[in-house]
């Protein structure tokens, strides 16, 4: 068998250079360029084919409940494009992250329909594909107040890169769930304190239907909002190969209504913190 012999001083510099890669934070610039490219298609194809051609297969919907969007969107015809008279959605980024690894990320941001502000902050999930382009594995948006939000010239807001030493996806997950159980076995006592008690300083925080809080008092009026005890219930999510960035979704149940929970969630300083949290309520039947 040949042997290739590496001098020790080249295998050093090509250690030191793999490790500086690993550590340095990845670029959210093609995570925004997807979400607008996303938005603009819509404005050609219109809602439905744009959404089929920018998902995974594995994509989810609240319709009001988790389902398969492939399914959801394959489902409905096709209507009108806005060229031909249909409704022209719109929207943009105002608030993004990226993993380390370069392979997860998400964006929120407000909506407009035929140039109007639509009372909707939407909020997407990205996976980076086998190809380098980017698919988004969740989709949704929770009532609230864009009128003040940033127009979509307006640079967003980018999450700080979290912890940089690398974790295995799944050591990651079962990190998360812990996280999310303990969150859930508080919250059916008091929801406000369960949350801040893992929330960063520089959350958002939404779903009363008021403009999105990016400001410690702002998510203090923002929790206060909410039910006293909520049964949380974890559904699913994923994390990225870096094992610095996670997603997950569930049921969120409390005495007077119900609804789904999605949450960003950031490893930092070897523990893992909320950096978004949104509360989407189904509405009752008329």
């Amino acid at each position: 068998m040949r042997k290739t012999i590496v001098a020790p001083g080249l295998l050093a510099v090509s250690l030191l250079a793999l490790s500086a890669r690993a550590a340095a934070p990845a670029d959210p610039a093609p995570v925004v360029a997807a979400e607008r490219a996303f938005a603009a298609r819509a404005s050609v194809a219109g809602i439905g084919p744009s959404f089929l051609e920018s998902m995974t297969d594995e994509a989810i919907v609240f319709s009001p409940d988790p389902l398969l969007a492939r399914a959801v969107y394959g489902a409905r015809p096709p209507g009108k494009t806005p060229r031909e008279g249909g409704p022209l959605l719109n929207w943009w980024p105002n608030f993004v992250g990226v993993a380390r690894s370069g392979d997860l990320g998400f964006t929120t941001g407000p909506a407009t329909i035929n140039g109007k502000p639509l009372n909707i902050f939407y909020f997407t999930v990205w996976a980076r594909q086998p190809d380098g382009g980017w698919k988004w594995l969740f989709d949704g948006g929770a009532n609230a107040d864009n009128a003040a939000a940033p127009g979509p010239d307006a640079a967003p807001a980018v999450m700080p890169p979290g912890d940089p030493t690398p974790l295995a996806p799944a050591a990651a997950m079962d990190q998360v769930r812990a996280a999310e159980m303990a969150l859930a076995a508080r919250a059916r006592t008091d929801a406000a304190a369960a949350v801040k008690a893992v929330l960063a300083a520089d959350a958002h925080v939404q779903g009363s239907g008021a403009a999105p809080s990016t400001t410690p008092a702002a998510v203090d009026r923002e929790l206060a909002t909410r039910a006293r005890s909520i049964a949380f219930g974890p559904l699913g999510g994923g994390a990225s190969k870096a094992g610095d960035l996670a997603w997950t979704y569930g049921d969120a149940r409390w005495e007077t209504g119900r609804g789904h929970y999605v949450r960003i969630w950031q490893r930092r300083a070897g523990k893992w913190a909320l950096v978004f949290d949104q509360i989407i309520a189904v509405e009752k039947p008329a």
